[in-house]
């Protein structure tokens, strides 16, 4: 069995004993150089927390284990597409490379499908459903917010 499959056979095995326990049908682990990291599987219902998702959790754990929040070169293996958030999330800590088992397509039947957001999301900010608005606002400090975090980090 190829390497890919065996890591995408862990993420589903993860998912189902956390449906088990009466969780999400979602499992991710992050492999570094061969090797599993880190693992994670979807908590919403456990902590009424929408961003405990598989990938998420998976990351957070990679990150803590690392002891930083960059993640070149670890890939996310996951049981299902990742969702916008989680993909998003990934590519923010330097993730570049994702696999998955089950297609929105395969999860559409179910009502676990996530192609409605990439759809929502792909439209410009304007034509989405959500509101958007940028409002500047001028906190009158002599030094403009992202100047001072830039300075802090000159700093340390």
């Amino acid at each position: 069995m190829d390497q890919e499959k065996r890591f995408l056979r862990e993420a589903i095995a993860l998912a189902r004993a956390n449906i088990e326990k009466g969780g999400r049908p979602f499992g991710a682990v992050a492999v570094r150089n061969g090797e599993v990291i880190a693992e994670g599987v979807n908590r919403m219902l456990e902590t009424g927390d929408p961003t405990s998702h598989a990938e998420l959790n998976a990351l957070r754990a990679a990150a803590q284990r690392l002891g930083s929040p960059r993640l070149e070169g670890v890939a996310i293996y996951a049981s299902g597409q990742p969702c916008p958030m989680c993909l998003a999330a990934m590519r923010m800590a330097g993730i570049t490379e994702i696999a998955y088992a089950h297609s929105n397509a395969d999860a559409e039947p179910y009502g676990l499908s996530t192609a409605a957001i990439y759809a929502e999301l792909a439209k410009p900010l304007g034509e989405q459903a959500m509101r958007f608005r940028h409002n500047p606002v001028d906190d009158a400090e002599a030094v403009p917010l992202y100047a001072q975090w830039q300075q802090r980090m000159k700093n340390d």
